[in-house]
């Protein structure tokens, strides 16, 4: 009895902590008008109103990303990808386009992840207090941007990045301002300029800018990410699935593939099992192979290959020959151009 009068009571704070946010932060969205989220990591539901005791730190603003990966259980990451709660995610600064309102959520389409149920983006539902719109940003889409190519960094109030401010995600993209020696400064979502330190981060004029890849530059990218731990529509940092860390790896090189591995795998130049190049991703499918995809890991070389794989594991490099892969081996794509 005493346990679930806590649970109640903890519940209840929760939930006024939550709609005291969104009244602090809420803009008023308007269907098919555009935002751009406003915290680190916006995680999208499958349905709104769905969350758990456990999701609160996840739907705040700001999130706390760490404290929400952390602190469920296996049991709680099993029930995100078994119940299909999640749809994907989207970063700090993502333009994202109002698709439906259902009180303090809104379903949106989240712009630069193709995918054929959406052709404005991926879509999913999110607290409407995650979302800005500042017209001083809308109007920096094309302009210059500095990009973080660290797993997370911080936003700095200052040049000189001793006042840290919010953690954000590799692949975030922020217009840029001006730069000092160590630092750039960016335009945030709201209007309001912070700092990135330069090592973690760095200026490209234009998203042509950005050179295209050799495949041991993708590797060398998910390398990055080795002991990461694997998030069910995880799409940064934090935590990715396992089409989120391949289509995050390619975005962050220029390339834009579509977002789920099912529809990874319709696209792209089909590639022979006995030449595949590092970067080539593979297929996995039920029915040793000839079924329906339902995983994607990326080409090492040297028979190697590294992937996200489940709600059990992190980011790691292992045979491509390992039982349980193998058997359902159902082809590779190469989506690096020709050069």
């Amino acid at each position: 009895m005493k346990r679930a009068v806590i649970y109640l009571v903890t519940l209840f704070v929760l939930a006024v902590g939550f709609s005291q946010t969104v009244q602090a932060k809420e803009i008023k969205p308007i269907v098919g008008h555009s935002a751009y989220v406003d915290v680190s990591v916006a995680t999208l539901w499958t349905a709104p109103n769905i969350l758990r005791p456990v999701d609160f730190p996840s739907a705040t603003n700001p999130v706390d990303m760490r404290k929400w990966t952390s602190s469920m259980t296996l049991e709680e990451q099993l029930q995100l990808s078994d119940d299909g709660m999640l749809e994907t995610q989207a970063l700090y600064g993502n333009k994202v386009t109002i698709l439906e309102r259902n009180g303090d959520w809104v379903k949106v389409a989240v712009e630069g992840q193709p995918t054929p149920r959406n052709e404005l983006g991926y879509p999913g539902w999110m607290p409407v207090h995650q979302l800005t719109y500042n017209k001083k940003f809308a109007r920096s889409e094309q302009k210059p941007f500095v990009m973080v190519e660290s797993p997370t960094t911080f936003l700095y109030q200052n040049a000189s990045l001793k006042k840290k401010g919010m953690e954000i995600s590799f692949n975030t993209r922020l217009p840029y301002v001006s730069e000092t020696k160590k630092a750039f400064k960016v335009l945030q979502p709201n209007g309001k300029y912070a700092w990135i330190s330069k090592a973690d981060s760095h200026f490209y004029q234009s998203e042509k800018a950005i050179p295209k890849p050799t495949g041991e530059e993708l590797v060398n990218t998910g390398k990055k990410f080795l002991g990461l731990h694997y998030l069910w529509a995880g799409m940064s940092g934090f935590g990715f699935d396992c089409s989120g860390f391949t289509f995050t790896i390619y975005q962050s090189h220029g390339i834009t593939i579509p977002r789920d591995s099912s529809v990874q795998a319709q696209y792209g130049q089909s590639v022979p099992l006995n030449e595949l190049q590092p970067g080539d991703l593979l297929f996995f499918a039920y029915d040793e192979g000839k079924g329906k995809v339902h995983h994607v890991a990326m080409y090492a070389g040297n028979g190697m290959m590294i992937h996200s794989p489940n709600s059990k594991k992190d980011v790691e490099i292992i045979p491509v020959h390992t039982p349980g892969y193998y058997e359902e081996l159902s082809g590779a794509k190469r989506y690096i151009p020709e050069p």
